[in-house]
């Protein structure tokens, strides 16, 4: 009898203090341990490694290199780029005039630029420098 409340007291104490599955939500309400992260210009929960553009670092002094994807609005006139590095999950970006430029705002320290590259693809520059293609 004393085992089986104490087995019944380990399995309640176990209980209490077990993460529940899908616990780690954001204040979004995505998923990051099943690899959800929240978009700004879709307004939802996303898998950046499911994203049609996908970028790589061009160069690294790590012993990997990373990748980035781009989401545009369905305008064209903001883009969302998800630099793995950087202090924000994501920023977006706005399309300058008529040209095929995206720029960062003046609100954030880095100056991230995107233009197109060849004919189907994308750089992204950080203060100028080409950090993804």
């Amino acid at each position: 009898m004393k085992k089986a409340i104490l087995f019944t007291a380990m399995l309640f104490g176990s209980l209490a203090f077990a993460q529940k599955v899908g616990g780690d939500r954001d204040v979004h309400g995505c998923i990051g341990s099943a690899g959800y992260t929240y978009s700004q210009i879709k307004n939802d929960c996303v898998r950046v490694f499911e994203q049609k553009i996908k970028l790589n670092e061009v160069s690294s002094d790590k012993s990997y290199t990373t990748m980035t994807v781009v989401i545009f609005s369905k305008d064209m006139k903001k883009a969302e780029i998800f630099i793995p590095d950087g202090a924000a999950k994501s920023i977006i970006l706005t399309k300058q005039g008529k040209s095929k430029l995206w720029k960062s705002g003046s609100h954030i320290k880095e100056n991230y630029v995107l233009v197109p590259y060849k004919k189907t693809r994308y750089q992204i520059k950080k203060d100028d420098v080409v950090i993804y293609q």
